[in-house]
């Protein structure tokens, strides 16, 4: 079970749905994940089985979900990322730093560390949706998406379910200095989310999704990669253990749970680039690629 945000045509306005696995949507009384889940909760069910009996009798508001105007289906007041944790990103971030040839860096010790790599990544306001455009920096030469699992969290830390993510990275900024890892990371649209949350419960395995990136350049296929999240180093429940210590989380806080996935190269994005995230279960999250001159006030 799926769900998703998307715009009733006939008032314009936010509407949340269930989406089955034969592809097809549902409307829900809910307008949001969060109310979902607290409804479920006051029944003593789980979100799913609140779904399904909603739905139930129901007519389809569409026989194929993915062409309803979607919208982020959680709209994360803060969204947060973890970085290292594939071996590919250990050896990526490496690659890009200067004078590491050889030397143990940050990030070898961090791949191996008890503490993982968190860090704060957007908001609402700067996360895009399904096919909204995301913003590459006017100071950066090296550009990529990071395509990730994420974690959609209640404000005790619990995973209420999983989303396709897209941490957008300058890897010249980074490079230079670690410490510029902020700049490196945060920005207008330089993160997007969706286009639907699986719900926990009706993952049987989080470790054996397939993600796979592709990006396209004229229209033709410019980069394709694939990874597994059972690559990870990490447990997704160790990840949140640390984002929960000592800190305040919000409800529909989203996890990104970092990436297996690095373009080729010098390989950079450019404006007019369309990059397609899935993985399995979930969806495809489709972003094209826009400067920063864009979206200038």
């Amino acid at each position: 079970m799926r769900i998703i945000r998307y715009v009733d045509q006939a008032g314009g306005t936010p509407r949340l749905a269930a989406v089955t696995d034969d592809e097809r949507a549902y409307a829900l009384e809910e307008q949001d994940l969060l109310a979902l889940v607290r409804r479920a909760e006051r029944e003593g069910i789980s979100p799913a089985e609140a779904a399904r009996r909603e739905i139930g009798g129901a007519q389809p508001v569409a026989e194929d979900w993915r062409k309803l105007n979607l919208l982020v289906p959680v709209e994360a007041p803060e969204v947060w990322a973890s970085g290292v944790t594939y071996e590919r990103s250990k050896e990526a971030r490496n690659e890009e730093s200067q004078g590491a040839s050889g030397q143990e860096t940050v990030y070898d010790k961090v791949y191996r560390a008890e503490r993982p790599e968190i860090f704060f990544k957007s908001t609402a306001a700067r996360t895009a949706g399904p096919n909204q455009p995301v913003c590459i920096r006017s100071d950066s030469s090296w550009q990529v998406p990071e395509p990730e699992l994420g974690l959609v969290l209640d404000r005790n830390g619990r995973i209420l379910g999983y989303t396709v993510g897209n941490d957008m990275s300058c890897r010249d900024i980074e490079g230079e200095n670690p410490l510029y890892l902020p700049q490196a990371k945060i920005w207008r649209r330089s993160c997007a989310i969706g286009p639907a949350v699986r719900l926990a419960e009706t993952v049987a395995n989080p470790y054996d999704l397939t993600i796979e990136l592709r990006i396209y350049r004229g229209g033709e296929l410019a980069v394709q990669g694939s990874a597994s999240t059972g690559q990870l180093k990490r447990k997704l429940d160790e990840l949140v253990s640390y984002l929960v210590r000592d800190n305040e989380l919000y409800d529909g806080t989203v996890l990104l749970t970092g990436t297996c996935i690095v373009p080729p190269g010098r390989f950079t994005l450019q404006p007019g680039d369309r990059i397609e995230i899935e993985i399995t279960g979930i969806g495809t999250l489709v972003n094209p690629v826009a400067a920063a001159s864009e979206f200038a006030n």
